[in-house]
């Protein structure tokens, strides 16, 4: 009798765990995004507007020159691990 209820309730959670997981997707599902507004971009309709990009990768450029400086030198050194 014992071994039987054991069993059963193995099965059924398995069951409502599998029918859970097969159910979420659906139900996850987002709905259509909005229209975008009609002055979208400004006029060249690019997503940002055509907005300058040149500061950060020239911030980033030099980041990444003074990383590697840094690595050469302690590399010299030997200090790397």
């Amino acid at each position: 009798m014992f071994m039987k209820n054991t069993i059963t309730t193995k099965i059924l959670i398995l069951f409502m765990f599998f029918w859970i997981a097969s159910i979420e997707p659906s139900i996850a599902q987002p709905g259509n995004p909005p229209p975008p507004p009609s002055e979208h971009g400004g006029n060249s309709n690019v997503p940002g507007g055509g907005a300058p990009i040149g500061g950060g990768i020239i911030l980033l450029l030099t980041m990444g020159l003074g990383y590697g400086t840094l690595k050469v030198a302690k590399a010299k050194k030997g200090l790397v691990e």
